[in-house]
C-alpha cells in the first residue's frame, strides 16, 4: 500500500462519523440553496457528506494545501464542481464579505482559536438568523453553553460523542487499518514514519480515552 492508497483507506474510516454530521445537519432549520462555510475542511470528508444533504453552494477552506488538493481531486471526480469549492485559507484572516453565508461548518477546527473567539469571528460572516454547526471538544461545557447566548447565538441543540463512540466508529478501525498497512509496509521506511506518526494519536487516546469525547453543538445567529 502507498500513501495514496492509506489515505484514501484513512479517508474512509473518517466517513464512518459522517453520520453525525448528517445528524447536527438535520437539527438544523430548512434552507432552500443555502451558502455555506466549512472551515477546516481537511481532506473534505465532511465537506462532501454536506454536499450530499443540501442543495446549497459550499466554500471548503484549510490552511493545509496538500489536503485542499485532495479535496479538489474529490470535487471534480464526485462532479460537484458547479456547487462545491475549496481553496488554502486560514480561519485567521477570511476575507468573505460580512455576513454572506447561511450556514457556517466548523468540525474540529475551532479550537485552534478557542471556543469563545471562534464563535464571535466566525458570526461575522453569518446571515443574519444564519447557522452555526461546531464540533468541539468536551472539556469546559458548561462555559462553552454559556458563551453560546453571550455570543449571539441561539443554541439548537448539541449532542455528545463519547468514548465508546470514539472506539468504535474510529480509532478501532484506524488501528486496524494500521496494523494491515504495517505488514504490507515492512521495508518502506517513509510508510512506516507515516504509520508511527498515525499510532501515535491512538495510543493518546488508549491512554485517557476521555479526552477524545467531543461534543456537537448547533445554534442559530440571533
Amino acid at each position: 500500500m502507498n500513501k495514496t492508497d492509506f489515505d484514501n483507506a484513512k479517508d474512509r474510516v473518517r466517513e464512518r462519523l459522517t453520520k453525525f454530521t448528517a445528524k447536527a445537519f438535520q437539527m438544523l432549520p430548512r434552507m432552500e440553496d443555502p451558502r455555506i462555510l466549512d472551515v477546516g475542511c481537511g481532506t473534505g470528508v465532511p465537506t462532501l457528506r454536506l454536499a450530499q444533504l443540501s442543495s446549497g453552494h459550499i466554500t471548503a477552506i484549510d490552511i493545509d494545501q496538500k489536503a485542499i488538493r485532495r479535496l479538489q481531486q474529490k470535487i471534480l471526480q464526485s462532479g460537484l464542481s458547479d456547487r462545491v469549492r475549496a481553496f488554502k485559507q486560514s480561519m485567521l484572516n477570511m476575507d468573505f464579505p460580512k455576513e454572506s453565508f447561511d450556514i457556517i461548518w466548523a468540525e474540529g477546527s475551532i479550537d485552534h482559536i478557542g471556543f469563545e473567539r471562534g464563535l464571535k469571528e466566525l458570526g461575522r460572516f453569518l446571515k443574519p438568523r444564519g447557522c452555526l454547526a461546531v464540533h468541539d471538544h468536551n472539556s469546559n461545557l458548561a462555559q462553552k453553553l454559556n458563551d453560546i447566548p453571550s455570543c449571539g447565538y441561539e443554541l439548537l441543540g448539541y449532542f455528545k460523542l463519547d468514548e465508546q463512540t470514539w472506539r468504535k466508529e474510529y480509532f478501532f478501525p484506524m488501528q486496524r487499518l494500521i496494523n494491515e498497512t504495517r505488514s504490507e509496509c515492512a521495508g518502506d521506511g517513509k510508510m512506516l514514519a507515516l504509520l508511527d506518526k498515525e499510532q501515535k494519536e491512538i495510543d493518546v487516546f488508549k491512554t485517557d480515552p476521555a479526552s477524545r469525547c467531543s461534543v456537537f453543538f448547533v445554534m442559530r445567529k440571533w
